[in-house]
């Protein structure tokens, strides 16, 4: 009988924690089961104050794992070449308010008006932090393409009508969900931790 984990996500977001489950039962089968930050009764806030994808997803993961729990949590964002990186661990919350797609994109055309170089990728990254202090693991996921200079697609969100994937000829806002999940960042980055995490019970 194969043993179960039960895993804690660092959120309360019930659409990412579905995601997140399909996407962890296609690499891993039933192995994980997946709970949320709410199931536990977890009330905190934690103050994501890194200044990287993976300390801020650490900082997460670590709140979590000190309560007892095998604990998961992700950051991800958009990091433009022109622009030395930004909005990157700012990218939702670029224009001010946190998760205002509409001013965020608003304010990365104005940011970029001039500028030749559109080159930017996506970027997740995966934490998995463990109550007995053992070496947590990290996993990136990585996407390269380009910002438009206008939206185009009704689907994803963020910055996903401005970031256009050359290999599809599609904006993320234009890919169905299940070419999103075979190319995105966040599907990369959770291959990558599934794989280091099948490594890990192996050895345990």
């Amino acid at each position: 009988m194969m043993k179960r984990y039960e895993v804690v996500l660092a959120s309360r977001n019930r659409g990412k924690l579905r995601e997140l489950e399909s996407l962890l039962a296609a690499e891993l089968g039933d192995i994980i089961a997946l709970k949320s930050l709410d199931d536990i009764g977890f009330t905190e806030e934690i103050e994501e104050n890194g200044t990287t994808f993976a300390e801020n997803a650490l900082l997460k993961a670590n709140a979590v794992a000190a309560k007892g729990y095998i604990a998961l949590a992700d950051d991800s964002g958009l990091c433009v070449e022109a622009l030395g990186g930004a909005p990157g661990v700012f990218s939702a919350r670029y224009a001010g308010a946190h998760g205002d797609d509409a001013a965020n994109n608003a304010l990365l055309l104005q940011n970029l008006e001039g500028k030749s170089d559109r080159s930017a990728a996506f970027v997740a990254v995966f934490a998995c932090a463990f109550p007995d202090g053992s070496e947590p693991i990290v996993a990136e996921g990585r996407v390269a393409g380009e910002i438009l200079n206008a939206p185009r697609g009704e689907g994803g969100f963020g910055y996903d009508p401005l970031f256009y994937y050359a290999p599809l000829d599609k904006t993320f806002a234009e890919l169905d969900r299940e070419e999103k999940n075979g190319i995105s960042h966040r599907g990369e980055a959770v291959r990558a931790f599934a794989k280091l995490f099948a490594e890990r019970i192996k050895e345990n």
